[in-house]
């Protein structure tokens, strides 16, 4: 979802460097996996394609945080939309809680 992102501390021998990848447009999402002793992390379109990807050593990352945009949770999207009971039945329009 657009504005996740993820921060990656890497040990520059003897400093540190701090990286974020940030999930730019709305839809995509951004994505972590270990292979090999690489840590990737990409971003990614909602079809799957890959946009950008950050490759680190493993054995040199001291951080990986992942930092999601705060999501607006069911309860409160439902209560704003009406919703049908059920759709076949031809029930009038009700909003959830009242019944």
């Amino acid at each position: 979802m657009k504005g996740d992102r993820v921060e990656i501390v890497v040990d520059a021998g003897d400093t540190t460097r701090t990286y974020e990848v940030v999930a730019s447009r709305a839809g995509r999402r951004v994505e972590t996996a270990v292979r090999r002793g690489v840590v990737e992390v990409s971003e990614v379109t909602r079809s799957g394609g890959v946009v950008r990807t950050a490759r680190f050593m493993a054995t040199r990352v001291l951080a990986l945080v992942e930092q999601p945009v705060p999501r607006v949770e069911s309860s409160e999207r439902s209560e704003e939309r009406p919703f049908r009971d059920d759709p076949g039945s031809g029930a009038p329009l009700s909003t959830q809680g009242s019944t």
